[in-house]
């Protein structure tokens, strides 16, 4: 596992996904939903808005780095206000 470098951020991220796909997945199962319109008029559950906001926090990501360069905690702040957007009101 070398050649793919390896750094414990690099793995603390992927535990935190594992960890949120876990937690949906018992969500899902404990409490389960039925699909609710929000303002972008598609239904959508707990795993599609989690795909939303993960996809929407690579692009924030993205952009603090060609902005603002390398500590990314101001884009973590923004990535966290995101989710949380995305979750109240998608």
């Amino acid at each position: 596992m070398a050649w793919m470098a390896w750094t414990w951020p690099t793995a603390i991220f992927f535990i935190v996904i594992a960890c949120l796909l876990l937690t949906m997945t018992i969500l899902a199962i404990k409490f389960p939903e039925t699909p609710r319109r929000g303002i972008l008029r598609i239904e959508t559950t707990r795993g599609d808005r989690l795909f939303i906001s993960l996809l929407g926090s690579a692009f924030i990501c993205l952009a603090w780095l060609a902005t603002f360069g390398a500590p990314l905690w101001g884009a973590l702040i923004v990535c966290l206000v995101y989710a949380a957007a995305v979750f109240r009101w998608v």
